[in-house]
């Protein structure tokens, strides 16, 4: 490749449930480029979802190679490259071939519950919630690294060894992308492990023993901006430098430069998650929250409150998908739109079980209140709707837990485009919605996070000035409908919940 002296450029790899795409960004935080790979699920038994490791891998080199080709094509000179990753969904790989051992174990997956039921039973939950901030559900990685080892003949005594390797993906695309000279992750996603004291920074030795994880397959946990090693020559005509790594979510939370204690961002994509920056605070919650880190930066670690709602853009895709109702997200929009209301109609998309305030794997989704008039119009609002509902379950969550009342919510992913479940989701919560610019923000904060290790950027008031506002919605609803229409989805939720 042809390689010019031009304007610094960033690259971000956004690895995500659905797809895999790289960004370049120039310093302004403006996209140059992009490339974007749609990635299969799969679905070998009910409750679970699982990915081609491999597929990812080829994907994220792909797409990566497309975007710094076209960047330097355009007359700039790509930096560094930024990471950022569908947290938790876990790999294990041979460290001699690199080849993995079984398909990777998808977040959403819920093949884990039942020993997740076991652990709590016996009295584990209060312990690992204290060193972890996490609760023992099957989201996290912890137990399907477990299932893997048990599963798969001879991975544990390979992983006694030495012989296997475990990471979140961003681990797995570092390994890849090195050559296998860097097995590593950041603070930010090994705080989603179970295995991992958000504390002491460091892996839990009586966390591994209860999961019966062998610590020789752990990667290093360093800073989320900083040196990550280089690419291999041959992947992009010459070695890149990796300068940053976050999961998904504390990377659109970097992006939408929520920086000061207060911020608030929700990303709405397949599932919505909303980060609440606590600052160097633990702020332990008592309604169903997680405590995890924001980030690392220094050595100094930023805390953060979150609530996960697993599926909300997933349940458009089942209206295209499965039901066959939709061709394509964008008409939900306006047949949202052509109608008054759903006619009583609600959709519980616990697909997956419900996380939020509930977090029932056992719980499943369910369309309630149809009568012969109901079509695919109010089904289509139904499901829009249901994300403004599980959203103000966070946000009231959040507010119980002792955190204040935001003045407005930031708000980033593909969903945000859709400007009818914007205005509900102003009404619903009665705040205003303030959209970027640049809603990918994921891969905009994965960026910004290698430039401040790459030295691009002197600090993070620097970083912030990416930031721009592109357009906001203000709640316009009377509180009686809105806290009708939340009843009606409170009784609704009860109706699927398992206990």
């Amino acid at each position: 490749m042809t390689v010019s002296a031009g304007s610094p450029a960033l690259v971000a790899i956004d690895q995500g449930t659905t797809s895999t795409r790289a960004i370049a960004f120039d310093l302004h935080g403006r996209a140059i480029t992009a490339a974007q790979r749609e990635l299969p699920q799969s679905y070998p038994a009910p409750g679970w979802v699982e990915h081609d490791p491999e597929r990812i891998r080829d994907d994220a080199i792909g797409v990566t190679r497309e975007v710094i080709e076209a960047a330097e094509a355009l007359g700039h000179r790509v930096r560094a490259i930024g990471l950022t990753n569908q947290r938790e969904t876990t790999v294990v790989w041979e460290r001699g071939s690199g080849r993995p051992v079984h398909p990777a174990i998808v977040w959403q997956d819920r093949r884990t519950a039942d020993a997740c039921a076991a652990l709590r039973e016996a009295g584990h939950e209060p312990r690992v919630a204290r060193r972890t901030g996490l609760r023992l559900d099957p989201y996290f990685s912890g137990t399907k690294l477990a299932w893997i080892l048990d599963r798969i003949p001879g991975a544990r005594d390979a992983a006694a060894r030495g012989e296997l390797a475990f990471g979140t993906i961003d681990s797995w695309l570092l390994w890849c992308l090195t050559g296998g000279r860097v097995h590593a992750t950041d603070a930010t996603n090994a705080s989603r492990t179970l295995l991992y004291d958000i504390g002491e920074g460091a892996w839990r030795p009586e966390l591994l023993d209860l999961l019966r994880v062998p610590a020789s397959v752990l990667p290093e946990v360093r800073d989320s901006a900083g040196d990550f090693g280089e690419t291999q020559g041959d992947l992009f005509g010459r070695p890149v430098p990796i300068r940053g790594i976050a999961g998904d979510q504390q990377a659109a939370t970097f992006g939408q430069a929520a920086f000061e204690p207060g911020g608030i961002k929700f990303t709405y994509g397949t599932g919505a998650f909303a980060l609440l920056n606590t600052g160097p605070e633990r702020l332990s919650s008592s309604h169903g929250l997680l405590t995890t880190v924001a980030w690392q930066l220094g050595g100094e670690r930023t805390y953060a409150l979150e609530g996960s709602i697993f599926v909300a853009g997933a349940s458009v895709q089942w209206l295209r998908d499965e039901l066959g109702i939709i061709s394509d997200a964008a008409e939900t929009e306006a047949l949202a739109r052509s109608v008054d209301s759903t006619g009583g109609v609600v959709l519980v998309p616990a697909f997956v079980g419900l996380g939020g305030i509930h977090w029932d794997p056992a719980a499943r989704g369910a369309l309630l209140g149809m009568t012969r008039d109901t079509g695919r119009a109010e089904i289509a609002r139904a499901a829009l709707e249901a994300v403004a509902y599980q959203s103000r379950e966070l946000i009231e969550a959040m507010q119980a837990d002792g955190a204040p009342r935001p003045a407005r919510l930031r708000v980033d992913g593909g969903f945000t485009r859709n400007g009818w479940a914007m205005q509900f989701l102003a009404d619903m919560l009665d705040l205003e919605i303030a959209r970027p610019a640049v809603t990918e923000t994921t891969a905009l904060g994965a960026a910004m996070l290698a430039g401040l290790g790459a030295g691009l950027f002197a600090d993070l008031a620097e970083a912030a000035a990416l930031w721009r506002h592109d357009r906001a919605w203000a709640p316009a609803m009377e509180p009686r409908v809105r806290d009708e229409l939340y009843a009606g989805w409170q009784g609704a939720v009860a109706r699927v919940l398992s206990n």
